[in-house]
């Protein structure tokens, strides 16, 4: 059976789970009502808020839609054992920004997965780390799809070997953090082709590609390369229904209409983690302490640089915002779910 029968979808398009408040429940119910599926960014949130949210999502739609979390362990999740960056400090003494850092850097993911059991959904996806065998079929059992991520075909076998229905497959193009954990997964990044066809050499688990797809077209160009579906981020992150603010979409539409630069970096300067975004000042500003040795590790740094983000926020100023995006930017538009879904559908 196809994986759009699997997950009983009409088009071979997935928003991605984009953390951070930007898939609201109506982005996520405009997606799976037009035929795709849906998903909900949850693993930054905290577990009564997710129980919440897929409450929200399931009133709003009674078609498949998919929960992603990110796995870190209970150590990463509950401890700061690494100072706050002296370049950092500096710049929130300068500022006169208020930093008091939580009292954990992250939410606790077994918490989160508890909730996965105890209000289930269609489809649940994991990233930055892989969860067990037992944990698979618990989902499978409550009725849920499990998707794995993976930037490195060893990852993708090892979702496979543990019984996950899907795997999404990040090429390096893609926007926001890598998925991946393997040491691979950075000392040799793969384009997403390159990684669909090495992947397809070493495990027959169904794929799902992620990473520069903008446009009908390239979903057929993936399909062609192996992947059943394209799973799409920043066409997504223009739209009406996005939960980003405003600053952010005005930053990359500005991108995408020659008004600022186009140009993309990976960086772990906001969270510890590589992840891809528009550059801007904070990340040439700092760019000499990129190097991984020097920084806090993921969560720990993201807790620790959210006081930056926040304080831009509240400033209008792009520049010092962690602006995900993907390296197929400048093809983005200023639409609403629908047509943009109508625009890529007509390709197929």
């Amino acid at each position: 059976m196809s994986l759009l029968n699997t997950l009983n979808l009409t088009y071979p398009i997935i928003q991605a789970p984009m953390a951070g408040g930007a898939t609201t429940p109506e982005l996520i119910a405009s997606v799976s009502n037009f035929g795709g599926l849906g998903s909900l960014g949850a693993g930054m949130t905290a577990p009564n808020v997710l129980d919440s949210q897929i409450n929200t999502i399931k009133a709003l739609t009674d078609r498949p839609f998919m929960v992603n979390l990110m796995v870190l362990s209970e150590h990463e999740s509950s401890t700061f054992d690494t100072a706050m960056p002296t370049w950092l400090s500096q710049y929130y003494e300068d500022h006169g920004i208020v930093a008091e850092l939580p009292e954990h850097p992250a939410q606790n993911f077994e918490n989160q997965l508890q909730m996965l059991y105890d209000n289930p959904v269609p489809v649940a996806s994991f990233t930055f780390g892989i969860i067990s065998a037992e944990q698979v079929q618990h989902l499978q059992s409550v009725g849920t799809r499990v998707i794995g991520t993976a930037n490195h075909p060893l990852e993708a076998k090892a979702w496979s070997e543990i019984g996950a229905d899907a795997v999404c497959v990040q090429g390096i193009e893609a926007g926001g953090h890598r998925g991946g954990w393997l040491p691979q997964s950075e000392t040799d990044p793969l384009g997403l082709l390159t990684l669909i066809s090495q992947t397809r050499a070493c495990t027959d688990i169904p794929l799902i590609a992620a990473g520069g797809i903008m446009t009908g077209q390239d979903i057929r160009a993936v399909q062609a390369a192996g992947a059943e579906l394209a799973q799409m981020g920043t066409a997504f992150l223009t739209t009406d229904e996005c939960g980003i603010n405003d600053t952010y979409k005005q930053a990359l539409i500005d991108a995408s209409q020659g008004l600022r630069s186009s140009e993309t970096r990976l960086t772990r300067l906001f969270s510890g983690k590589l992840a891809r975004g528009l550059l801007n000042d904070y990340l040439r500003n700092f760019a000499q302490f990129e190097s991984a040795d020097a920084l806090p590790p993921y969560p720990q740094l993201n807790a620790m640089t959210k006081f930056i983000r926040a304080d831009a926020t509240k400033r209008l100023d792009a520049e010092h915002l962690s602006l995900w995006v993907g390296q197929g930017v400048s093809l983005i538009r200023n639409e609403s779910t629908d047509t943009l879904l109508t625009r890529l559908i007509k390709d197929l």
